[in-house]
């Protein structure tokens, strides 16, 4: 018989396949979805499909029609697609994007609403703001230079005058 101290001592498992389920916690090398959801995933490769994770910590990531709230990444492709916010050395999406924070990103048939890399690719894309070194395509924002411009005058002048407006009403005497 044996005893305790002589089974082989394994942290994670190797691959893990979940269909059709709700994990809260998974720690893997290789993480397969399909149709699950996950609370965290920490592993070295991450495939989804139809599923959704709120956190995640991998090395690459892939996904087609996936939603995830946190995800941190070497390496993301993800299409057709929702993510909240990303920080990743290489990504590309198609879908809907909060923000994207990486060295190299790309934005195809989709809406970010913020994109800041060294190297950004857009292509059939809306973004909200974009901080780019690079930016290659055609890029729709909706808060330009001058539109940014334009709205801090606005705002700094509204809120200039909200401050005059109420120093005149509450005076004291």
């Amino acid at each position: 018989m044996l005893e305790p101290e002589e089974f082989p001592e394994i942290d994670q498992p190797q691959v893990t396949n979940i269909s059709h389920a709700e994990v809260g916690s998974v720690r893997a090398e290789l993480v397969r979805m399909h149709q699950s959801d996950a609370e965290t995933i920490t592993a070295e490769e991450v495939e989804l499909q139809n599923s959704a994770a709120g956190n995640i910590k991998a090395t690459n990531i892939t996904g087609h029609m996936v939603l995830m709230g946190a995800v941190s990444a070497e390496d993301i492709s993800l299409s057709e697609s929702g993510l909240g916010f990303a920080q990743a050395g290489k990504m590309s999406v198609s879908g809907y994007t909060g923000a994207v924070v990486a060295g190299s990103a790309e934005v195809h048939h989709g809406v970010a609403g913020f994109v800041a890399g060294r190297e950004v690719h857009v292509s059939e894309s809306r973004t909200g703001i974009l901080l780019a070194r690079t930016v290659h395509g055609d890029v729709n924002t909706v808060l330009d230079t001058r539109g940014a411009l334009i709205a801090g005058l606005t705002g700094g002048l509204f809120a200039g005058l909200m401050l005059l407006l109420g120093r005149m009403l509450f005076r004291r005497n």
